[in-house]
């Protein structure tokens, strides 16, 4: 008797499957295929053509003199230095700032509770060239323009940020919370051993967000900065791309600089990050 064969409900035929993998081939070659082109140029020496009507990634004679010229020719590091601080201020600000806020939203009751939320969502809805005015006006006001501390202190607590940690917090089940309640534990330690321990997957891809936010912001930190001494490196590179014209090989390098700090906190918290997106914080 011939064994019947077929596919189970929601199998993926042959079809199916091309359409699949060619649509990632497709993304792939959109997301992946500039950095790898860039990271090409930088290693590429004078010598060699990098307007060839057939690309090549693979550099001829790879060199890393491209990488020494970016720094002969700006203080890539000293931008650098500055750009890590205020990405340190913008991820200890987020960190702390979006797990307290979001923690409050979540699991305390207090008056006007609701309208705060409202008025977080509400705020999602500005684009944020409509408030950079005003945020410059404070900045100024409050004695900090053209320093790291106003670069970062827009951006030290984001909306988002506190929402995403709210959707967090509130997927752990309230029995938690009142069996710590009747054991007598403050709002503290809820936040610190039952709150904290169970949002790490969120917490990480606010900390994701915020530094990739903070190190790549470009329009803000030109407004607020006017001493070339204060340029983030986002600002340092676009600031001198006038110098950089006659030879992209340097603008390449410089970008792949700029690109090094994110790839290596991604590295660092991938795991606990893909856990955020996937389950959002812990399974009831």
């Amino acid at each position: 008797m011939a064994r019947r064969t077929g596919r189970g409900f929601g199998t993926a035929g042959p079809g199916e499957k091309l359409l699949r993998y060619g649509l990632m081939l497709v993304v792939l070659v959109l997301t992946v295929g500039p950095f790898v082109w860039q990271l090409s140029t930088s290693l590429k020496g004078l010598g060699e053509d990098i307007y060839t009507r057939t690309p090549n990634f693979v550099p001829a004679d790879p060199t890393l003199a491209n990488y020494g010229g970016v720094a002969d020719t700006i203080p890539v590091w000293s931008y650098g230095r500055n750009s890590l601080v205020v990405a340190a201020i913008v991820v200890f600000g987020n960190a702390v700032g979006a797990t307290l806020a979001g923690y409050a939203l979540a699991k305390l009751r207090f008056r006007g509770r609701r309208l705060i939320l409202g008025l977080f969502l509400a705020t999602l809805v500005l684009p944020g060239e409509v408030t950079i005015i005003s945020q410059y006006v404070t900045v100024r006001g409050l004695g900090l323009a053209d320093t790291l501390l106003g670069v970062a202190l827009p951006g030290a607590i984001g909306m988002l940020n506190v929402l995403l940690m709210r959707t967090a917090f509130m997927s752990i089940p309230a029995d938690m919370d009142a069996a710590a309640l009747i054991d007598g534990a403050n709002v503290w330690q809820r936040l610190v051993h039952i709150g904290l321990p169970n949002v790490r997957g969120m917490l990480s891809v606010v900390v994701i967000f915020s530094f990739i936010g903070a190190w790549d912001d470009f329009l803000w930190p030109l407004i607020v900065l006017t001493d070339p001494e204060n340029y983030t490196l986002t600002v340092g590179l676009q600031y001198l791309n006038g110098t950089f014209s006659a030879n992209p090989r340097l603008i390449a390098a410089g970008t792949m600089i700029a690109f090094i700090p994110i790839v290596v906190v991604f590295a660092v918290l991938q795991r606990f990050f893909f856990k955020g997106v996937e389950e959002g914080a812990i399974k009831g």
